[in-house]
């Protein structure tokens, strides 16, 4: 028999947003993890942390409170890789660590629906493809993109608490400031409340919109509506294919 599924609240959004870093753990679903050892779990916990997967199976949720979780009942739910990578898939070559996997390391891109919605594998699939509505959550690097059916919105933040960032613009204190590739042709800069604005060539403004940063790794959402990403390694960020460091004050 399948439990009734859940609310994924408003008030369990923000408790994600607001929790400072802190391990995120959904609870009680049914997880396919693609991964070639651990399989399908029933009952299952999958936690989070970092941005990657940090553990899955039964009874994490008898830790939750000594490690300071964040815990999100996710009963009568299905939990699946939002990333699959089917040549891996279809060759039986998936890596453990993998962006198709839920295995512990992998990095936290998931997709929660409902067990009605997915009694098995291929159903629940189908739906994260063609039913975006119906979703009750969808995360990339542990960050809600998709919270009971509703996209998160930069500068829309949820309900409970009016917050505006919808899940972005986390800012690094540190990495504030502008960066400037070594040919002198980007110059991005980092701005205190969550946003980026790029000068291209000499051209200002070529594009700007919203940042988050996640330990070192910096992901963009341009008001333009693509998505584009970095890596920070000390005083380098790289993106695009452009290596930049911060100018000095």
């Amino acid at each position: 028999m399948t439990n009734a599924p859940v609310t994924f609240t408003a008030t369990d959004l923000d408790a994600v947003l607001t929790s400072g870093g802190r391990p995120l753990l959904l609870t009680d679903a049914t997880v396919h993890t693609l991964h070639p050892v651990i399989g399908t779990l029933e009952h299952a916990d999958v936690l989070i942390g970092g941005g990657l997967i940090v553990g899955v199976g039964p009874g994490l949720v008898t830790a939750a409170a000594d490690d300071g979780m964040v815990v999100v009942p996710a009963t009568g739910t299905t939990i699946l890789p939002a990333v699959v990578d089917l040549t891996a898939a279809l060759t039986g070559t998936v890596h453990a660590e993998g962006p198709g996997t839920l295995g512990p390391g992998a990095p936290a891109h998931l997709v929660v629906v409902d067990d009605a919605d997915a009694p098995d594998l291929t159903a629940a699939v189908g739906v994260a493809l063609t039913a975006p509505g119906r979703l009750r959550a969808v995360l990339r690097d542990g960050v809600p993109l998709v919270w009971d059916g509703a996209v998160l919105t930069p500068g829309k933040g949820s309900a409970a608490t009016g917050t505006d960032d919808g899940g972005m613009g986390r800012v690094d204190p540190d990495r504030v400031g502008v960066w400037i590739d070594t040919s002198d042709f980007l110059h991005q800069e980092l701005t205190a409340d969550g946003r980026y604005d790029e000068t291209r060539g000499g051209r200002p403004h070529a594009y700007q919109g919203r940042y988050w940063i996640t330990g070192d790794r910096i992901e963009y959402l341009d008001d333009l509506g693509f998505w584009a990403f970095g890596q920070f390694e000390g005083d380098t960020l790289h993106h695009a294919g452009y290596t930049m460091r911060r100018r000095q004050a």
